[in-house]
């Protein structure tokens, strides 16, 4: 029996910097996802995109590239959404980002819903503004969503435990769905 084609898994990295805590636990959901399937991983860091993506107010404005890193998105069999809490939300470079996806591109998509912030303060962000934005996408946000806070790691370290753990639990809640889209 053949194997199976791996999970096409991509990272949107709404992290306006190059070495981040959010980075950092996207990573981590990554491996954790890597040690129960074969996985290709594909990630776009926002900040990276450039004057093709921030000056585009539209999607028939960005470049060839941009374009390929949305189409990326569109087509995941997984969508990891990861982004710092900035002023009670997610930030600009990150919304800039799905304001250019095509509106019923992610409906039924698996969207595994990650972010990060100074506190524990900040952690209703996953939802009252993660889930409204996917649900107007009509993507399928998993049920178990993760955040951590800057205690949580050392550098860019993620030390505590129970984030690994729930990191596990969400996976482990949706990984018969994830390998039925592999399967296909």
């Amino acid at each position: 029996m053949p194997e199976p084609a791996p999970l096409r898994v991509v990272v949107v990295n709404g992290s306006p910097s190059d070495r981040s805590r959010t980075a950092a636990l996207a990573d981590v959901a990554v491996r954790t996802l890597e040690r129960t399937m074969p996985v290709e991983v594909h990630r776009v860091d926002v900040y990276r995109l450039g004057a093709g993506f921030t000056g585009a107010v539209d999607r028939e404005s960005v470049t060839p590239e941009v374009d390929d890193e949305l189409r990326a998105a569109e087509t995941a069999d997984l969508l990891v959404a990861a982004t710092p809490v900035f002023r009670g939300s997610y930030t600009g470079l990150f919304k800039h980002f799905f304001d250019l996806v095509e509106q019923y591109a992610l409906a039924n998509r698996p969207v595994l819903l990650l972010a990060t912030g100074g506190s524990h303060h900040h952690a209703l962000v996953v939802d009252h503004a993660l889930r409204p934005l996917f649900a107007f996408f009509q993507a399928r946000t998993l049920p178990v969503s993760v955040y951590a806070s800057s205690g949580d790691f050392d550098g860019t370290a993620l030390l505590n435990p129970r984030v690994h753990s729930r990191i596990q639990t969400a996976l482990d809640d949706v990984e018969g769905s994830l390998r039925d889209r592999i399967a296909r």
